[in-house]
């Protein structure tokens, strides 16, 4: 890990885009690959392979210059994030959305729970300000400073 003072910038709108990108599949079905010296993200699906123009570096393998950007679950952002939020805002159905989350497609069935009770955009602010802090405190254990570029300025 670096020091603060030696933080590599990198685009907080791409590394928002990564982490989607990465959170749109199973654990490192996506990947996406974050370069400690220069910023620059590269992406690799086990469906596609490489996705960009430039490709995957050649010393992304055996280089300690690249860090993957971590699945949700790594960052508890997955079930976990979902159960706290119910103890939130649905105590009384708990257990209910526990059991959800037993078996495929908790997701889709949690976020239709969601929407019955009025409370499916509150779960999305509540997962998007989750998900904010979970990639600013990763960015900062791992030497990133998130900047905000204007829309439209190049990369």
């Amino acid at each position: 890990m670096r020091k603060k003072d030696q933080a590599t910038q990198v685009d907080a709108l791409e590394v928002r885009l990564a982490y989607d990108f990465v959170s749109s599949g199973g654990p490192h079905e996506h990947n996406a690959f974050i370069c400690l010296k220069t910023g620059k993200i590269y992406y690799q699906s086990d469906y596609t392979g490489e996705v960009g123009d430039e490709g995957l570096p050649d010393d992304l393998e055996a280089s300690d210059d690249y860090i993957a950007m971590p699945h949700p679950k790594e960052l508890g952002l997955g079930r976990a994030l979902a159960l706290d939020f119910a103890e939130r805002a649905l105590q009384e159905d708990c257990d209910k959305v526990a059991k959800m989350f037993s078996r495929r497609g908790a997701y889709a069935r949690f976020k239709d729970f969601l929407e019955a009770r009025g409370l499916l955009k509150e779960w999305y602010e509540f997962e998007e300000h989750a998900t904010a802090a979970a990639l600013q405190i990763w960015c900062d254990a791992n030497g990133f400073k998130l900047v905000h570029k204007p829309l439209g300025e190049a990369h």
